[in-house]
């Protein structure tokens, strides 16, 4: 269809993403004369801001607490993000004079992509601190890479279903330890994943006294830049990758699937990279 297409990044809070810089940084780069903006989408609202879109839509990127709620709104949902009960990306696609809402998940491409830029291509075991969403993700990245008994430090295992239920379905074995477990743990892991806030880490971070030799490990944050607990880990000897660059590569694909064409992802780096310096 001809005209300026949109698209945009929805969740709650929103003011602090960093989505908009990147798809912009795409769009102009490959010359669409597209628009991306963020819009502020609380929890119950995803619903209307859906039925509310017009034929200019190409696609939203999703975050919380929106990934979830997605699932039963869409007309088809691809395998991955069926799997891991999690959608990050919906393509608005044209379908017989209509139109098909598509859910995807490209969270995690998105991790492989950060761990693969790190020279992580294979590990045999893991850890993943967190239990919601992003933890699933990573449960299916670290599947991928050939993890298939990480442990998963969660506060509470109650709270942990969704990843239970998607682990099942992967074929993959989570071995539940507390958040006090963690430093035993963490010198096991060839890689380690953090989807906790900040300040949660850096409890765990203040008592963690080894890590792997050759371990990675990445947050799933990006603000702030550097965590306590990614900060400890380099201090001890690993490898610490940012959540930036999981941002970058699950945006990266967001592009392509929304677009059809391969995502300039030097030049959305490099916009990112702007950004954060400034």
């Amino acid at each position: 269809m001809g005209g300026v297409r949109r698209a945009g990044v929805l969740g709650h809070p929103i003011a602090h993403s960093l989505s908009p810089v990147l798809h912009r940084a795409a769009y102009a780069e490959l010359g669409l004369e597209w628009e991306y903006a963020a819009y502020d989408v609380s929890s119950g609202g995803l619903a209307d801001f859906l039925a509310g879109m017009d034929d200019a839509w190409a696609g939203l990127s999703l975050t919380m607490p929106l990934k979830v709620e997605a699932l039963p709104l869409m007309d088809f949902t691809e395998s991955m993000a069926k799997l891991v009960g999690a959608i990050n990306t919906v393509l608005v696609q044209s379908v017989g004079g209509g139109r098909q809402l598509v859910g995807a998940n490209t969270d995690v491409w998105g991790i492989q992509a950060a761990f693969r830029e790190a020279g992580v291509a294979r590990a045999e075991s893991g850890l993943i601190i967190g239990g919601g969403a992003t933890a699933t993700s990573a449960l299916a990245a670290f599947g991928a890479l050939g993890v298939t008994a990480p442990y998963v430090a969660v506060r509470s295992r109650g709270r942990a279903g969704g990843l239970l239920r998607a682990a099942t379905k992967m074929g993959v074995t989570p071995r539940f330890v507390s958040l006090e477990e963690i430093p035993a743990v963490m010198p096991l892991a060839d890689v380690v994943m953090s989807t906790v806030p900040a300040e949660a880490g850096a409890t765990v971070a203040s008592s963690l006294t080894e890590v792997r030799e050759g371990g990675a490990f990445l947050d799933a944050i990006y603000s702030p830049l550097v965590t306590p607990l990614g900060e400890r880990y380099a201090a001890l000897g690993g490898t610490r990758v940012g959540g930036e660059r999981m941002l970058l590569h699950q945006a990266a694909e967001q592009v392509r699937l929304m677009t059809g064409r391969a995502a300039p992802v030097e030049a959305m780096d490099h916009a990112l990279a702007t950004i954060l310096r400034s």
